[in-house]
């Protein structure tokens, strides 16, 4: 099976720095990708060398199967390119940017104009005639992935495509990516964790130019991630959580909002199992008791020591 993105080795450096050390990449076709790390992770440097905009000191590139360094025309055909911050020529209307663009590729005629107004309905822009330079942010990140998919490419390449936006246009251009699972391998950059939990299937954690964790969403949860339990008892609950908090397979305590005590825990089979023995000991009722959802944000925090910025 051709694999969308393989990076082997792959390295980059300036001067004494290392941009991107030994990173080892595989991007299944057809997936969405997400591709997380704090600011000077190299996750710009990435998606550089990945365009062909910037080439590594060693290691490979492989693009939809072909050598990125050997790569001609053919393959760049292939692929659509999004910068974090897209300029357009702001007295065109979206139909036209698009029609432009498709010419750029020698795409014209019936093919063409079936293309533009299938891009603009899935951007949501389809009877919009105002031109670019009134538009919201968030219409200029759909717009700017429409442009990037005009030539129909197999592989689409994000740079932070939400960044900057509102809850509402964040929701808009992840509709947008989220429905081109399957049709299209989708790689996105991006700082925010909640967006890619909401559409990635896989996900590669990239910290000081190495990639600490790779894999789909779920596994890498249940490799790294914390897992909790949350406890409400009808009384008060300091001396349990004491007690909690001297189990072995407790590893932190905390009182939560309205007395929750909220357990992290090293066995969660011992915790569900124990925990309302002593509640029942001490002749209490409980009123709840769940495990915590693991989040890709604990994940985060584990792997690389802090919130991406």
């Amino acid at each position: 099976m051709i694999q969308a993105i393989k990076t082997t080795g792959l390295t980059k450096t300036y001067g004494e720095k290392r941009a991107l050390d030994d990173v080892n990449l595989v991007v299944p076709e057809g997936s969405i990708f997400g591709f997380l790390g704090p600011n000077g992770a190299g996750k710009t440097t990435t998606l550089r060398i990945l365009t062909g905009l910037a080439r590594p000191t060693s290691g490979s590139v492989q693009i939809l199967g072909h050598d990125v360094a050997m790569a001609g025309n053919e393959v760049r055909a292939d692929i659509g390119f999004l910068p974090d911050v897209p300029g357009f020529y702001e007295w065109m209307t979206a139909e036209g940017l698009l029609r432009f663009a498709g010419g750029l590729f020698g795409i014209g005629g019936p093919v063409l104009e079936e293309r533009v107004a299938m891009l603009l309905d899935l951007a949501g822009l389809g009877g919009v005639k105002t031109k670019i330079g009134g538009y919201s942010r968030g219409m200029k990140q759909r717009l700017g992935v429409a442009q990037a998919l005009v030539n129909a490419p197999k592989l689409l390449l994000l740079d932070e495509p939400t960044s900057a936006l509102d809850p509402i246009g964040r929701k808009d251009v992840l509709d947008m990516l989220a429905s081109l699972r399957g049709r299209t391998t989708v790689f996105f950059s991006t700082h925010i964790l909640s967006d890619v939990e909401r559409v990635c299937d896989t996900v590669a954690i990239l910290d000081q130019g190495r990639v600490v964790a790779h894999g789909p969403i779920d596994e890498l949860k249940a490799r790294y991630g914390v897992q909790k339990v949350v406890v409400e008892v009808t009384s008060d609950g300091d001396e349990l959580a004491e007690e909690i908090g001297r189990q072995s397979w407790a590893t932190a305590v905390a009182r939560g909002s309205e007395g929750a005590i909220e357990i992290t825990v090293a066995d969660m089979s011992a915790a569900q199992r124990e925990i309302p023995a002593m509640v029942a000991a001490r002749n209490t009722g409980m009123s709840r008791m769940e495990a915590g959802e693991m989040g890709l944000e604990e994940v985060f925090v584990e792997l690389v020591g802090g919130e991406p910025r």
